[in-house]
């Protein structure tokens, strides 16, 4: 059966791919990939990867344990924590071995860099665009692998138990193809445009944890939803993220007056972690009534910069702002979720078969707010995870299978501006600190969006996928935090 696969791996970022590579090779793998496959927020990752490996400094894990722990209000998982930082040198090892180029030093070791949160230098890097670098050298593996397909342009409209196993209708060039698999993994990446202002890419609507909560899935703390404090400010839909790692470097937050301020709300200034930033510049935003606010790391001199920075420097020219010369303006911004899919420390759902890994998935690791640089070292290490245990449970007695989704017909296009309406609504109920009232309203407004959709009669293209999951992802959160 031609459309049959032992494990569909729905997304194609570092999590999804890291998982496919890692399955056994015996097993037929398909990987989808929304829009084309370089399209991720893996991709967009700027800071790096961090790891005790090889620790220098006095580093060590129960370092990075602890930092973890601070960062994450300690209501991290302690399982989950504990295997991340002991599994990261492993996976650096991994990642290096697939031709990763991380940064080095003038004696050839690999760079260490400090971010927010972080009490030694243990970020790994390449320049500012670590996560186009990590997802580069896996896919080029993955493209590699005999055992795996990855198809771009896929958009998974419904999914559905089915023979023990899963059927997925999926929307491939215009053209609904039913595909069949033993085990599923969503790999989705994170809900950031169910806001109006984000870091994330264009396919992050939450399809993954949407799929997974209509089968009947746990989906655990939606509502803790990081926010960068220092998105390039200029009101665009897809805000250009200034890495943490420029702070780490040395940059300074100032206020609309030009004055740092971070010592009157933390004793870490601005290497305190996303959270407090984020909260500490609303609070300040309140006392001068200004949304002004300027990142300072001009006394670092332009050629270090555009050593250490080449990506975050050449876009800022394009502004026309030199940060060897000139203020860069920032505002907090949607960048992270740290609930999703609850599973296991080795990607299992409670829905038999179903594996979540990456930021769709809820591990526990973060707490409730995810140290910096965390993110691709817990995509990679559950991800890894993940695909070892499905090679485990690979049972030789299971069927292939057929199934046929129904489409509808004489369906309509859904109308336009929902899912605008929808990001209005988070964005003024939800950001960064709640607004009660605007919450219970906007609760009730996506609960009849979300009625409306699923019980309307709809083209099922992408449209209406990500309207349906923009309303399922806004429906949780807000059900949340009310």
């Amino acid at each position: 059966m031609e459309n049959f696969y032992d494990v569909i791996v729905v997304g194609a970022g570092v999590g999804g791919l890291f998982t496919a590579l890692h399955l056994p090779k015996e097993l037929k793998v398909l990987v989808l990939a929304k829009r084309e496959a370089e399209l991720c927020n893996s991709k967009l990752a700027q800071g790096g990867v961090a790891a005790v490996y090889k620790p220098v400094d006095d580093d060590n894990i129960s370092i990075h344990t602890n930092d973890t722990f601070v960062a994450g209000g300690f209501k991290n998982n302690p399982d989950s924590v504990r295997i991340l930082v002991t599994e990261a040198e492993s996976v650096i090892e991994r990642v290096l071995e697939l031709g990763a180029d991380f940064d080095r030093d003038e004696n050839g070791e690999l760079d260490r860099t400090l971010e927010g949160g972080h009490s030694r230098r243990r970020i790994f890097h390449h320049k500012d665009s670590t996560g186009a670098e990590v997802t580069r050298a896996i896919r080029e593996a993955v493209l590699a692998a005999d055992n795996i397909t990855l198809m771009d342009n896929s958009v998974m409209c419904r999914i559905r138990q089915a023979n023990g196993g899963f059927a997925i209708d999926v929307l491939h060039d215009d053209a609904h193809v039913t595909y069949t698999c033993r085990f599923a993994v969503m790999a989705t990446g994170g809900i950031g445009r169910v806001y109006g202002y984000t870091t994330n890419s264009a396919i992050a609507t939450g399809d993954g944890i949407t799929a997974a909560y209509d089968l009947g899935a746990t989906i655990t703390d939606l509502s803790l939803i990081q926010f960068h404090p220092t998105a390039y400010h200029d009101k665009s839909r897809e805000c250009f993220l200034i890495s943490e790692s420029v702070r780490g470097e040395g940059a300074y937050l100032l206020n609309c007056d030009k004055e740092r301020f971070m010592d009157r709300y933390d004793d870490r200034l601005e290497l305190a972690p996303r959270d407090v930033v984020s909260h500490s510049i609303m609070l300040e935003s309140k006392r001068t009534g200004s949304e002004d606010f300027y990142l300072d790391i001009r006394y670092m001199g332009e050629e270090f910069l555009h050593e250490r920075f080449p990506m975050i420097f050449e876009f800022l020219l394009t502004q026309n702002i030199n940060m060897g010369r000139d203020l860069i303006p920032v505002f907090p911004c949607q960048h992270y979720l740290m609930g999703g899919i609850d599973v296991d420390v080795n990607g299992r759902t409670d829905i038999p078969g179903l594996y979540a890994v990456g930021e769709c998935s809820h591990t526990g690791v973060h707490g409730n707010n995810r140290l910096a640089s965390n993110s691709l070292l817990e995509a990679l290490v559950f991800g890894r995870r993940a695909a070892n245990d499905i090679g485990q449970h690979m049972s030789e007695d299971f069927a292939p299978f057929e199934y046929e989704f129904e489409q509808p017909k004489d369906a309509q296009h859904i109308p336009s501006g929902l899912r605008t309406e929808i990001r209005r609504i988070m964005q003024q109920a939800y950001f960064v600190i709640p607004d009660m009232e605007k919450a219970v309203e906007g609760f009730e407004r996506v609960s009849e969006i979300k009625n409306f959709l699923e019980k309307g009669n709809f083209i099922i293209d992408r449209d209406y996928v990500e309207a349906h999951s923009l309303a399922t992802v806004a429906y949780i959160v807000l059900k949340e935090i009310i």
